[in-house]
This record gives structure tokens, sequence and C-alpha cells, in this order.
């Protein structure tokens, strides 16, 4: 019998009400539950097309997502390297994990292991934008993208990455909806990136502010639901 879960709530655009939608388990419980043959290649997709709307983003060139802009101010602060510094704010994240009582899982080892190899495959194939209009193409669309393959990896219920882990948790633990939690997030992340010396531009404030929003609309609608552990979550309402 798998572990007890609990569930985080967001808002349901649809239903206009707050119902479970990510479902708290550890690692084997993730494994065990059921619906993997739709949950594993969503899972794989999803991290997949984030790293690809990562380098979209970034060859907007019309400013960075927050977190880089975090860790590219840690970098200059430290006088470390732009990897060394993202190695480091992914250990801070998640030693943060302990306070929130997060759970690691398939989705979270993952996450490290594809995301940057998406990127960085990605920036061999697409072409560069020539032009303003094509900048903001590229920003627009990288920025769904983000936001619609983030939702898609999470709603895989493998367990978030080390940064959507804080989100994930604030979500749970505040009972905010994920719009107000993932913008707080982002803003602060940008702010304090600004402050070390990160560099923000147009597409970072419209990425820190429509992340959230985008996320918890497009969450409810691609969400697995679970039914190997439909009793435990009505428990948990």
């Amino acid at each position: 019998m798998a572990p007890p879960v609990s569930a985080a709530h967001v808002s349901d655009p649809v239903r206009h009400e707050q119902r479970p939608v990510m479902i708290r388990m550890n690692a084997f419980a993730q494994v065990r539950a059921g619906r993997k043959a739709r949950r594993i290649p969503q899972l794989l997709i999803g991290l997949v097309g984030y790293g690809a709307a990562v380098m979209m983003l970034v060859e907007a060139g019309l400013g960075p997502a927050s977190w880089s802009v975090l860790t590219e101010g840690t970098a200059k602060s430290l006088g470390i390297s732009f990897g060394w510094a993202n190695n480091l704010i992914s250990l801070l994240v998640l030693l943060a994990w302990i306070p929130l009582r997060e759970l690691p899982g398939l989705g979270t080892l993952l996450n490290v292991a594809i995301i940057g190899f998406a990127a960085d495959a990605t920036a061999t194939v697409l072409p560069r934008p020539q032009g303003t209009v094509a900048d903001i193409g590229y920003l627009a669309l990288g920025l769904l993208a983000l936001a619609f393959f983030d939702a898609l990896y999470l709603g895989a219920q493998f367990g978030a990455g080390p940064r959507d882990g804080i989100m994930t948790g604030l979500v749970r633990l505040t009972r905010l909806p994920i719009a107000a939690v993932r913008t707080g997030i982002e803003t602060v992340v940008t702010g304090v990136g600004w402050l070390l010396g990160g560099t923000v531009g147009v597409g970072t404030v419209l990425i820190a502010l429509c992340m959230g929003p985008l996320v918890g609309y497009f969450l409810p609608h691609v969400a697995v639901r679970l039914p190997a552990i439909a009793t435990d979550e009505r428990h948990t309402r």
C-alpha cells in the first residue's frame, strides 16, 4: 500500500474552485502510482521543452529569466563562473526544501540532468532572431512555452525540480494560488539578482509577472490524475 499523501491545492480556472492537482508523494509512491505510460513521456517532453524554451528566451536578447539574473549576480558578487553559481544556488534551494518538507523524486533528478542538455541542443539548431519583431516573437513564444512545459513536467507527478520545489512547497503550506506564489518568487529572485549585479531587461520583468498566472492556468489542464491514490486523496481535502 502506498504511503499517505497530501494534496497541494491550486485554482481551477474552469470550475472556479480550489481542487487538489499536485499530489505530494515520496519517490517510491511516485513510481508505484498509476498511469506511468502517460506520466513518463509527459515528464520527459516537459523537461526537454522547458530547456528549449529557456534557450529561446536567451536568444530573444530582451532580458533573461529571473533565476538567470540571480545566477549572473551571484557569479559577479562571488567572482565565480556562471556554472558554479548555478550549482551553488541549486544546492541552497534544495536545502530550503527541508523546512518546506518537499519530497524529491525522479523529476527532481531528471530536471538537473535534462534541462541544460536540451537548452544546449536547442542552441545548435535554433536560428537567431533578426530584428526587433523577431526578438519580441521569440520572447512571447518562449514565455508561453516555458510556462506550458513547466506545468507539463510538474503535472506528471514525479516531483518538482529544485527551483519549482520552492513553489510547490509554498503553495501547499500557504494554500495560496500558484499564480500568486510563483509571481512572488519570480519577483524576489529578480530583485535579489539585480541587487547582486545581474542584468535585467523588459523580458525579465515580463517573465516574472506572467509565469505565475500562466503556470497556474496550464497546470490544472495537464496534471495527471492518479486513480491509484484516489482514496488517500479524498482524506486530504
